[in-house]
């Protein structure tokens, strides 16, 4: 299995707090938050390094979104919670940071026919009117792809960077298998 090169687009990760926020005292105190109770129920906190975007509900629970690599997900959450913590100090010290999402892109170089993968390779969908690409669902590592006629591939579902890169490399491998590549 030769090696793939893969771009990681958007890394979401999540971390409990474990006691209630009072989303309008944040609110107040952060600043570049969007807070709008009709129209969502958490708090939007926008972070320019790492440029990333947190969601803070009222439950304790933050979701990260727009870091390109774990750490800078990390550092986020880690930043994001140090700045609450200004206004409440009962928020602890220690809590779990999750990457529940890694999203990547990478490109076989070549083109495909979508209509003979589809027809290949098992677990996939593709319905053209409905999307321009297929859905490629892999058991091991647990991913979905979306290869485009392009040869463009995107990998979602990735826990990390490595589960991302093999996804990829165990999907060109069976398209090269296949001859359909």
């Amino acid at each position: 299995m030769t090696d793939v090169e893969i771009k990681v687009e958007n890394i979401v990760a999540s971390a409990t707090l474990g006691k209630s926020i009072d989303l309008p005292t944040v609110a107040k105190a952060l600043e570049g938050v969007d807070f709008n109770r009709e129209q969502f129920p958490g708090l939007v906190y926008k972070l320019k390094e790492p440029k990333t975007a947190a969601l803070i509900f009222g439950s304790g629970k933050l979701v990260c979104t727009g870091a390109k690599s774990i750490d800078d997900s990390k550092l986020a959450i880690k930043i994001t919670v140090d700045q609450m913590r200004t206004m409440d100090p009962d928020i602890p010290e220690e809590f779990e940071i999750k990457i529940q999402n890694i999203v990547a892109s990478a490109n076989l170089m070549k083109t495909l026919n979508l209509e003979a993968v589809a027809l290949g390779l098992e677990n996939t969908e593709y319905e053209p009117e409905q999307f321009p690409g297929l859905v490629y669902r892999l058991g091991e590592p647990k991913v979905v792809l979306l290869l485009f006629g392009s040869g463009k591939v995107v990998c979602t579902g990735a826990k990390s960077k490595e589960d991302a890169k093999l996804g990829v490399a165990k999907t060109r491998d069976r398209l090269e298998e296949l001859d359909l590549i």
